[in-house]
């Protein structure tokens, strides 16, 4: 028997499920009580979440534009979409007139080495962002270079119009993303080879934070399923947005001041 050790998520998980299969025992007088109340979970650890400074935000994207995938790293620093979900991506999902994004659907990765669509995280997740001129120039760029690779690639591509796919159309795979073209950028550019293509994420909303934007805006941005999350998630943020309100306040009320 293997001896593999299940994470504190996983563990809380499968003590819901018991737990709540137990509670309906008790209703029907199975049992007199529920012994899953007993049982003493373990904690969850939090992961360590690192963010793109705006200095290392802008150095990483100058590093970026050579890369053949520029318009997904400018895209996903400034979205702040998950990877499946740009991955995801379609063109018809895109109005380049208008500057929108919608996120449809997500890229799933299967067993078997290939992949298939899935519908998004949360409820919450489906949802209409607003892209930068730059990012929509960008994928404008990114459009016109994708259409000379099916030219060459011939009756060789495989067309799933998506808007991110490799020479021949086939969708990206994560690991190559990151090994590929997400590690060789950082090193390119100096940063941390700590960094996670998931941080790119996380340094969007921190971004966003940090230069005022309501939480609410920021939560909905995301696609998270309650503001209560970006706050939880986001909360090293809040000491710096609580200076800057401070400081609005004593603008409002006392004029411009030393604070």
């Amino acid at each position: 028997m293997l001896d593999r050790r299940l994470s504190p998520k996983t563990v809380r998980h499968a003590h819901g499920v018991l737990r709540a299969s137990l509670n309906q025992a008790v209703k029907w007088r199975l049992l007199v009580i529920n012994p899953a109340l007993a049982v003493e979970l373990p904690r969850l650890r939090k992961k360590e979440m690192k963010a793109l400074s705006p200095e290392q935000a802008t150095k990483f994207l100058e590093h970026a534009a050579a890369d053949r995938l520029s318009a997904l790293f400018a895209l996903a620093l400034t979205a702040g979409m998950r990877p499946g979900e740009y991955l995801g991506l379609q063109w018809s999902d895109i109005d380049l007139d208008k500057g929108i994004v919608v996120v449809r659907r997500t890229l799933v990765p299967k067993k078997d080495g290939g992949w298939e669509f899935a519908e998004p995280k949360t409820a919450q997740s489906a949802r209409s962002i607003p892209l930068p001129k730059s990012v929509t120039r960008a994928l404008v760029e990114h459009r016109k270079s994708q259409a000379e690779e099916k030219l060459k690639a011939g009756s060789q591509y495989e067309n799933y119009d998506l808007v991110f796919t490799g020479p021949k159309g086939h969708a990206v795979q994560l690991r190559n993303l990151v090994n590929r073209h997400f590690k060789p950028i950082l090193r390119a550019a100096g940063l941390p080879q700590t960094f996670r293509l998931y941080d790119l994420r996380h340094s969007c909303a921190t971004l966003l934070l940090a230069q005022g934007e309501h939480p609410k805006v920021v939560s909905e941005w995301l696609g998270h399923a309650s503001v209560t999350l970006t706050l939880d998630t986001y909360s090293h943020v809040l000491p710096t947005m609580q200076q800057q309100a401070a400081e609005r306040l004593e603008t409002a009320l006392f004029g411009p001041s030393a604070f």
